[in-house]
């Protein structure tokens, strides 16, 4: 597949895995919420686990703040999926694009939203991501992180949105 050109948006489980390697050659971007979330439980976690918040602001291409009537926005128009405050940011401002983008969030949630929204197409795996960078991580990713993984959870999530709205 060609390098995605336009932004990648990504949430914090992506930030804490993959940023420096991704910001190396995507445009990427996040919201304010994932950018707190990154810190939240700093102290707990392995040394290269850890993330200096200066730096991942000065490394990404931009931070954006979302407003309540975004994320009202989109409660609407996902009601009962259950989001964390991170990833409902990143898809209220998602949902503000006009341009090209694609988001990589790695939870059933954020996918079935994604799935639900119509927006599957924009739906990436970080594997994905990091190959089409031709970056192989130093340690194995767990498996939701994977291309595989990916596939497998948004065709259950098709069925389930399709099945659901019969």
């Amino acid at each position: 597949m060609a390098r995605h050109q336009g932004a990648v948006l990504v949430d914090t489980n992506v930030i804490t895995r993959s940023w420096r390697a991704l910001t190396g050659g995507y445009r990427v971007e996040t919201v304010e919420d994932c950018i707190a979330e990154t810190q939240t439980g700093y102290q707990r976690r392995r040394p290269e686990l850890q993330i200096d918040a200066a730096e991942l602001r000065g490394s990404l291409n931009t931070v954006h703040p979302v407003g309540d009537r975004e994320r009202a926005d989109l409660a609407v128009r996902i009601s009962g999926i259950e989001l964390d405050r991170g990833e409902a940011s990143l898809w209220s401002h998602a949902l503000t694009r006009t341009d090209a983008w694609v988001l990589c969030g790695p939870d059933k949630a954020n996918l079935r939203c994604g799935v639900r929204l119509g927006y599957r197409e924009q739906l990436v795996s970080l594997e994905g991501l990091l190959d089409d960078l031709g970056h192989r991580p130093g340690t194995a990713l767990n498996k939701w992180y994977t291309k595989r993984w990916h596939l497998r959870a948004i065709g259950e999530l098709v069925l389930m949105e399709e099945h659901g709205r019969s």
